[in-house]
């Protein structure tokens, strides 16, 4: 059975570098740092790690956003680490693809750079970072980013990020030790601002203006599929402007996938709600293991045919590999 996993990470020493002189003393940088040796590696550790665990290809991204950055800087960065994605893709056609990094302060220069990516470096689609500068993606500033996105046919991941210093201290400030950091993370808050990030999306109408646009969110869906039936119901009482109900977007333009949530109650909700067909293995390597992952995909109580599609098939058809 062949596996594709689509939330897995790399980095880079200009990155790490630049991210540090931004975020002296952040959390999320000593994260970055602890994992560095796996995140910088793509060649064959990653691929002994891929090999023991059954994992074969990968669909690289770089762990983190570079919205704390200069405009000018963080979009010259973004080139210079799809630059380096495509090194490691064309060493390891077999088992590797890549989602472009973007540089969203400057729109335009990151749809460019987005058609680049996927035109001339042959990548799959974009992976970003939760909100940029305090921004939704929802703001018509975005709107370069999506145009791109369905004149290629490509989808976009939309990855959690570190929330809004106001968010964090309204929110998660005033715990004991690190669980503050934590909850605001993967304990939490990641996970819920993304979800309520893919509602904002739909209720501002950008499916209606980009119906073909395709949108692949992580962890089993950050909680929407347990969710969305109640969102719908209140929702629709106020977006009379749509097209569609809230729910039906999320069926018909979202794929959701498996990484770093390897529990069986949170995947048969996702499997009720979005079905075999729009769920994706993956794995969320570094931070979370290929071998736990793949016991985790063993394990699953469906029939080989959703199996296929789940491990395989879907990431094929979307991402056209």
């Amino acid at each position: 059975m062949r596996t594709i996993t689509l939330e897995e990470h790399i980095s880079t020493p200009e990155f790490l570098e630049a991210m540090a002189k931004v975020w002296q003393g952040d959390p999320v940088v000593e994260m970055w740092q602890a994992q560095r040796d796996k995140l910088f590696d793509v060649g064959k550790d990653r691929i002994a790690d891929m090999d023991a665990a059954g994992i074969d290809m990968q669909v690289l991204s770089l762990s983190g956003g570079l919205d704390r950055l200069e405009p000018a800087i963080a979009t010259a960065l973004a080139r210079d680490t799809n630059d380096k994605l495509v090194v490691a893709v064309q060493a390891h056609p077999d088992r590797f693809s890549a989602f472009a990094t973007l540089a969203l302060q400057e729109p335009e220069k990151a749809a460019l750079e987005f058609e680049r990516s996927v035109r001339q470096l042959g990548f799959t689609g974009a992976l970003v970072n939760g909100t940029n500068n305090g921004l939704f993606l929802d703001h018509q500033r975005f709107t370069p980013i999506f145009e791109s996105a369905q004149a290629l046919d490509v989808p976009v991941y939309l990855h959690p990020a570190p929330l809004p210093d106001a968010v964090r201290k309204a929110y998660f400030s005033g715990l004991p030790t690190n669980l503050g950091f934590v909850l605001s993370t993967a304990g939490w808050g990641w996970h819920v601002e993304t979800g309520m990030h893919c509602l904002r999306l739909i209720v501002s109408g950008l499916f209606d203006r980009f119906p073909k646009l395709k949108i692949i969110i992580g962890h089993m869906g950050e909680a929407l599929p347990y969710y969305i039936a109640r969102a719908d119901a209140f929702l629709a009482l106020s977006a009379m402007h749509l097209k569609r109900r809230v729910s039906e977007y999320f069926h018909e333009n979202f794929y959701v996938t498996t990484s770093g949530c390897f529990s069986m109650p949170p995947f048969l909700c996702a499997l009720q709600v979005v079905g075999a067909d729009r769920i994706l293995f993956s794995v969320d390597y570094p931070y979370n293991s290929n071998s736990m992952g793949r016991a985790f995909l063993d394990a699953l109580p469906v029939s080989a045919e959703a199996i296929a599609k789940i491990s395989h098939r879907n990431a094929e058809g979307l991402l056209k590999l």
